[in-house]
């Protein structure tokens, strides 16, 4: 086996990169990069059992190891239809909900720091006026990415023919629940008020900066906010029965992200599990991909340590369980998305995973698939590259048994 600094070169030298220089390197031999092929293989499996338990319609994955893609397959299709095209994890287009978090609003935030345009214990009010008055002018930048501006975890702006205009002043309005930094309280109220920070210093909207400034200068073309109606044969659906009246495909599931326009700091943006892949591979490379660099390193590893609590700026650590699964080093740092998105980028062993479902898409019989089954299905994922990396001085055996086989709380 070749060292783990060389393999990028070797395979780039094979010719093992496509034509299109923003690439992470394809079908690389676990073997290569000091994974195990046959554990990964169990993948399939753990899929498998969750489409059979009707966990969800479709399904990409994607573990990448020392630049190069071990695993990227797709399963099931968009919808519980057949005749809907297979999931393929380089074109099939995910509501990432959350992931919108850390993707773009604090890739956004890393960017301004990084050229100096803004400090993270700059108060709010030095950008927003309506953080002028009261405990709000406590609230600083840091605050919001770490949930402990006192704000609450969401507020209802979703009415149908309210404005956008009307819906951010709701947001700005919103009153803190407790003192900031006081405590800590995950809030989709914060990450928007973070987007409307950016665009304040900035001078752009939210989805303007982040294509700008992050996915155009990665590659990242199927990245988006507001994909156009052309791109929605691509797109997973999201719910059938939605309160707007209608079934979401290519539209925002999260209604405070509708109520702003589509483009929020707390949900919004579309990818594939691809795209994904070269942002993993950018933040595992300091911030730098194939000769671009977004951000510096330091920059990087300033947002992903853990700060305070298991949170870092912005991003989540991984405390040991849920969708990080059990291995995971300290360093490790990911996020979730409500519509059944997940990233985990794990330093220690220069590993990433990345799983995305439409758990959200109602069964033909009306009822919505069961939140245990993809929950564990992601957990094992994650736990399955981690027991693949076989380049440790001790292996880790194999668990007895896999959630997905226990099936702990699937009905189905």
């Amino acid at each position: 086996m070749l060292p783990a600094p060389l393999v990028s070169l070797a395979f780039a030298l094979l010719g093992g990169c496509p034509a299109n220089p923003h690439c992470v390197l394809r079908n690389v031999p676990p073997d290569s990069v000091g994974m195990s092929a046959e554990r990964l293989a169990s993948i399939d499996h753990v899929a498998a059992r969750g489409l059979a338990a009707d966990g969800y319609p479709g399904l990409a994955v994607i573990i990448g190891r020392h630049g190069g893609l071990v695993w990227e397959r797709g399963y099931g299709s968009l919808d519980w239809s057949q005749s809907t095209p297979a999931v393929d994890p380089t074109q099939t287009m995910f509501d990432l909900a959350s992931l919108t978090k850390v993707i773009a609003t604090t890739s956004a935030v890393m960017v301004l720091y990084d050229e100096h345009r803004i400090r993270l214990d700059d108060p709010v009010s030095k950008y927003l006026r309506a953080y002028r008055h009261g405990a709000k002018r406590q609230v600083t930048i840091r605050m919001l990415l770490e949930h402990r501006a006192g704000l609450p975890p969401g507020r209802n702006v979703y009415r149908r023919g309210r404005s956008s205009a009307v819906a951010r002043q709701l947001i700005l309005a919103t009153p803190l629940e407790y003192r900031p930094d006081e405590r800590e309280v995950y809030s989709d109220v914060g990450a928007d008020v973070l987007g409307f920070v950016v665009e304040a210093v900035s001078g752009e909207r939210l989805d303007t900066f982040v294509q700008e400034h992050v996915f155009r200068p990665l590659g990242m073309r199927s990245t988006m906010f507001r994909p156009p109606r052309a791109l929605r044969g691509r797109i997973a659906p999201t719910e059938i029965a939605s309160s707007r009246g209608h079934a979401l495909r290519g539209e925002v599931h999260d209604e405070t992200a509708d109520a702003l326009g589509g483009v929020a700091g707390n949900a919004g943006l579309f990818s594939t599990a691809a795209d994904l892949a070269v942002f993993a591979q950018m933040m595992l490379d300091g911030g730098t991909y194939r000769g671009v660099r977004i951000v510096h390193d330091s920059t990087v590893a300033l947002f992903s340590r853990r700060a305070m609590g298991w949170r870092a700026l912005g991003w989540e650590t991984c405390s040991g369980g849920a969708s990080c699964g059990r291995y995971m080093s300290d360093l490790a740092y990911g996020h979730t998305g409500f519509t059944g998105t997940s990233i985990w980028i794990d330093p220690e062993n220069d590993l990433f995973v990345i799983v995305l479902a439409n758990r959200m898409h109602e069964l033909p019989s009306g009822l919505a698939p069961e939140t245990a089954v993809l929950a564990d299905v992601r957990a094992d994922i994650a736990d399955l590259a981690e027991l693949s990396v076989a380049d440790d001085s001790v292996r880790r055996d194999m668990p007895d048994a896999l959630r997905a086989d226990l099936a702990i709380g699937w009905i189905r």
